[in-house]
């Protein structure tokens, strides 16, 4: 089987749970690193899926990497090799796709409950629960593209998770491990103190009763995963 490619944007913010999904799973992947200058992968022919993790930056900003990693989403698309996105990664597959990225109503940074949508394919890929906490670290929110539906959705953003055939794009984050949130609750301090609001927790918020709040967030993205290893080599 061809690996399945992940793409990561920024050092801190890797595959986390993701990665022990794929390594429990024997699936054999790489990590394209292209904050230290990696390529991403020429064609879709060279992968068995596409994943694409978080980061601080803007899909609509001037970076070198941003319109070959949107050919590549239109190119598995239409090869039907599955992509996936995680936060930023969700808005890089609307953006290629044809939805808009735009500054959502406000932040989200911290543990916060979605709504799943009451339609087939979010009980497809998410099972038959109504509501479920994730974590959130994002200013930015995408529009659906041409044919998605939406399958989650939040108080404070109203596209939580798209479906797209055998490709998903979340806004919000399922991979979360402990050591990635304290990474990213020691990075993001400033961010976090110059973002009073309702959906912004303390550090301190974000990383306390981490043993159960990750054991329910696993389980969601091994449900998500599980749909989305279904498509591999299909």
């Amino acid at each position: 089987m061809k690996p399945v490619a992940i793409v990561r944007h920024y050092r801190t913010e890797g595959p986390g749970y993701f990665a022990i999904y794929l390594e429990r799973c024997g699936l054999p992947w790489r990590l394209v690193r292209v904050d230290a200058g990696e390529s991403l992968p020429g064609s879709a022919a060279a992968i068995g899926g596409l994943v694409f993790m978080g980061g601080p930056m803007s899909v609509n900003d001037d970076l070198p990497w941003i319109e070959p990693a949107c050919a590549l989403v239109r190119d598995c698309v239409n090869k039907g090799v599955p992509v996936l996105g995680h936060c930023l990664g969700g808005q890089l597959i609307a953006k290629a796709l044809g939805g808009r990225v735009s500054a959502n109503r406000t932040k989200e940074i911290g543990w916060g409950e979605v709504q799943v949508a009451p339609v087939q394919e979010a009980r497809d890929w998410l099972g038959e629960g109504r509501r479920h906490s994730v974590f959130h670290w994002h200013g930015e929110t995408f529009s659906l593209p041409p044919g998605a539906v939406r399958v989650m959705s939040s108080v404070l953003c109203d596209n939580q998770a798209f479906a797209l055939g055998k490709h998903f794009a979340m806004q919000c984050h399922v991979e979360m491990t402990a050591e990635l949130i304290e990474a990213w609750c020691h990075s993001g301090m400033e961010e976090i103190a110059l973002s009073p609001g309702p959906g912004v927790q303390s550090s301190e918020a974000m990383q306390s009763d981490l043993a159960p709040r990750l054991a329910a967030l696993h389980a969601l993205a091994d449900r998500i995963y599980g749909r989305w290893v279904q498509g591999l080599g299909a």
